[in-house]
């Protein structure tokens, strides 16, 4: 079972989201590779109705970091931008592991 951890910007993405939010992180903890990759194995994307919850898997770490929620129009932009900043988010990963212990 893996560890899952939404980032801040996840957190302040998802507030209106409701339920649907509430049951995503159990579900990923069990299995965090059941949605799409996004180009490389550890980066996925969740759909959630017209929305889209995007997050990194670090099997090594046990850990599913949640890094944002967008809709469709937004989608593309931030596949780049997480792309761009895969090492920053795996030393956030870290960090956050090394505080949940």
């Amino acid at each position: 079972m893996y560890a899952v951890i939404g980032t801040e910007t996840y957190k302040r993405q998802i507030v209106s989201w409701g339920r649907a939010a509430e049951r995503i992180p159990a579900r990923l903890a069990l299995n965090p590779f059941a949605s799409k990759p996004l180009n490389v194995r550890f980066l996925r994307e969740k759909r959630v109705g017209e929305k889209r919850l995007y997050y990194l898997v670090y099997e090594d770490l046990k850990l599913v970091l949640l890094i944002a929620a967008s809709g469709k129009k937004d989608q593309q932009h931030s596949i780049d931008y997480f792309k761009e900043h895969l090492s920053d988010f795996r030393e956030i990963a870290k960090c956050l592991v090394r505080q949940e212990r």
